[in-house]
Order: structure tokens, then sequence, then C-alpha cells
């Protein structure tokens, strides 16, 4: 069974800085492109980064655009997410999603979390003073 864990979540003043780690198991990233997703308490779950399989494009959702970096280290077989400038609103469990793909762009794909099929068990990242 194909699996990503996440880590790196907890709790953050707010201003405050993490960064989360998406490691894959039994498969490698190559071919893959990543997404980092989070789910607040009565909210659905959104689209907030991706990473084409190539690395070289990216998005993010505009409420975190210029605060959130995604990477990905194929060598380590694992992407990341970079979260800095948090905010009481960033509040959520934070899951990593997986899919195969060698499109030059995910920006589509990160609109609807159905079009991941790998996923991991989320990590909660908490921001308050």
């Amino acid at each position: 069974q194909l699996q990503l864990v996440e880590s790196g979540g907890g709790l953050v003043q707010p201003g405050g800085s993490l960064r989360l780690s998406c490691a894959a198991s039994r498969f490698t990233l190559d071919y893959y492109a990543i997404a980092w997703f989070r789910q607040a308490p009565g909210k659905e779950r959104e689209g907030v980064s991706c990473i084409t399989s190539s690395g070289e494009s990216t998005n993010y959702a505009d409420s975190v655009k210029g605060r959130f970096t995604i990477s990905r280290d194929i060598a380590k077989n694992t992407a990341y997410l970079q979260m800095n400038g948090l905010q009481p609103d960033d509040t959520a469990v934070y899951y990593c999603a997986a899919a195969r793909s060698d499109l030059p762009t995910c920006r589509s794909k990160l609109s609807t979390s159905s079009n991941w099929p790998i996923w991991g068990q989320g990590t909660q990242v908490t921001v308050s003073s």
C-alpha cells in the first residue's frame, strides 16, 4: 500500500513558522505531483499548495501566497511545506497528497481533493497565543 507520512505540526504563536514534511513509503515521488491540503473544524478541505513531479512549477492558494513555500527533495523522497507568518486562520489539520502526473502544472488538480489518490494521515497545526 502506498503511503505518505506527514510530520512537523505543532503549536506555534502568531507570526511564527513551521516546516511540515511528507515522506513517501513504498514508492518513490519522482513521477508524482505533490499537494498540501488543510481542513479546519467545520470547514471543507482546501488545497493549499502543489508542486509538479518535475519540481519546476508550484501553485498556492491566495490565502498563503508569500507566506508558504512548497518544495521537494527527491533524494530524501520527501516533500516539504515551509510556513512562515502563521496566523490563527491557518489552524487546521494539514494533509499531503500525491498523484502520478507528468503535467507541467498542478494548478487545476489542486482545486479538487479527489484528483489526489494517495494521502497521508494528517498533522495538526495550531496557531495561538
